[in-house]
């Protein structure tokens, strides 16, 4: 789910054209991050790109994927980093990116 409060808010603290940049930003820096998991990194790595996701993902109202990182960003910084379900934390990715880019293309039509 996305916190449409927190994405309001950003928006409201930076603006609507610097809050397109800022999501434009995220979602191709996230887009490579969530290619790069899936790509399959060594497991020692996996905690860098899940950290960025998450940092980000709160930026932009993105509660479930930030929680879906943090748990994956603890198993990787405890040595489990193999063991992170990366195809999960794509597919809730994707999910709130469409979303996302749903709700502002719905705004931008009106």
């Amino acid at each position: 789910m996305i916190d449409w409060k927190r994405v309001d808010e950003l928006r409201d603290e930076i603006g609507t054209e610097g809050f397109a940049e800022v999501t434009d930003m995220f979602l191709e820096e996230a887009d490579e991050a969530v290619r790069v998991l899936i790509g399959g990194i060594a497991p020692d790595e996996v905690e860098g790109q899940l950290h960025f996701l998450k940092g980000s993902a709160l930026n932009l109202g993105r509660a479930d994927l930030a929680a879906t990182c943090q748990d994956g960003e603890r198993k990787a910084a405890a040595g489990y980093g193999g063991l992170v379900d990366v195809r999960r934390v794509a597919a809730i990715y994707h999910n709130s990116r469409r979303m996302l880019l749903g709700r502002l293309s719905t705004e931008a039509a009106a």
